[in-house]
């Protein structure tokens, strides 16, 4: 394989690399004007469920802009319908759980299944997302971290506060701990079964981790991410560990596992992972609003980033959360040529 389809694999090893490799969260989501046109025809589940529909969508940045990576279409919360709790994307309102998990005897309910057999059509699409890829790009597959899943579990919806969640946690920590180790089973069950299935990097999303303070996570998460990240990173392939608002967790983030510490915008660089450590890779972090900025000061911001990473093995360009809705194409493909551009050595 030639440096440009490994140059983010060999960046997650923390390897040398001719330029620093860039891939965009939500890269193939609503800003793409091809997506749209599929939306229009199309649910959002009948996307992630109809596995030439999901390659389609997963293959649509990687046509059109320089990527160093794939991402797999899908949703995190897919693996929280087979559990039987009501899972609807509801028109506006984004996801929404119908049975809530707020007790114990709740969380012994949750039904157990396998991802092979709740979630063929992930599997599927990942079979044919690596036939049309074969050795252009890798492709990373991906799952809630157990905070997240358990968040929306418990909130039903997406929330400000976790008013839910943390009672849950504060009142009954017996059932808080049950659940987040189902979590971490079908989390881990489900991220096998992408790796067998041909993904050949995975990431972690703990979106909402960021809500808890540095105690809280100590004692109700980072035994159970410990857990999931030990188990993932023994399936071989480069794990990145991702939040957002967790400027205060670096640290206990980097204790829960890793290869690469994905970063948003909150943070300096250069800062954070000197909090990290040398012996890990950070992945960000560009603000996604800067994208709506002229190409000028996109190419600035991203100097700027590659600047403070200081031409270090390891750094993964990326935005600090996804691409924007209504972010302009154009200033997407600015960004990837200037990461590239920029970083080349």
């Amino acid at each position: 394989m030639s440096d440009v389809p490994a140059r983010f694999l060999r960046a997650c090893r923390r390897e040398p690399t001719d330029c620093t490799p860039v891939w965009l969260m939500r890269q193939a989501g609503r800003f793409l004007p091809e997506y749209r046109a599929l939306r229009a025809r199309h649910g959002f589940l009948e996307l992630c469920k109809t596995p030439p529909l999901a390659a389609e969508v997963t293959l649509l940045p990687i046509r059109r802009f320089a990527v160093d990576a794939a991402i797999l279409f899908a949703d995190i919360l897919l693996i929280l319908e087979p559990m039987g709790v009501g899972l609807e994307f509801a028109k506006g309102d984004g996801p929404v759980i119908h049975r809530p998990v707020r007790t114990r005897a709740d969380v012994e309910r949750l039904a157990r299944v396998p991802a092979s057999v709740a979630l063929p059509f992930v599997l599927e699409a990942i079979h044919l997302v690596r036939a049309e890829l074969g050795d252009r790009v890798p492709l990373i597959g991906f799952a809630g971290a157990p905070f997240t899943l358990a968040s929306y579990l418990i909130e039903g919806r997406g929330s400000r506060h976790y008013v839910h969640t943390k009672t849950l946690m504060y009142r009954e920590p017996q059932a808080w701990h049950a659940l987040m180790e189902r979590l971490v089973e079908a989390t881990v069950d489900y991220v096998r079964a992408q790796v067998a299935a041909g993904v050949e990097a995975v990431q972690l999303f703990d979106s909402w981790v960021g809500c808890l303070g540095p105690d809280d996570y100590r004692t109700y998460v980072l035994p159970h991410m410990r857990a999931a990240l030990g188990a993932i990173v023994q399936t071989g392939v480069p794990v990145i560990h991702f939040g957002t608002g967790t400027g205060a967790l670096l640290e206990l983030m980097r204790a829960a596992g890793g290869d690469v510490i994905g970063l948003d915008w909150r943070v300096d660089l250069a800062e954070a992972w000197g909090r990290l450590g040398a012996d890990v890779g950070v992945q960000g972090n560009l603000d996604p609003v800067a994208l709506f900025a002229p190409p000028d000061e996109i190419h600035r911001q991203v100097a700027r980033i590659l600047e403070r990473a200081g031409g270090r093995r390891g750094h993964i360009f990326n935005l600090g959360h996804g691409v924007l809705p209504e972010t302009p194409v154009a200033h997407v493909a600015a960004l990837i040529d200037a990461v590239h551009e920029l970083s080349a050595r």
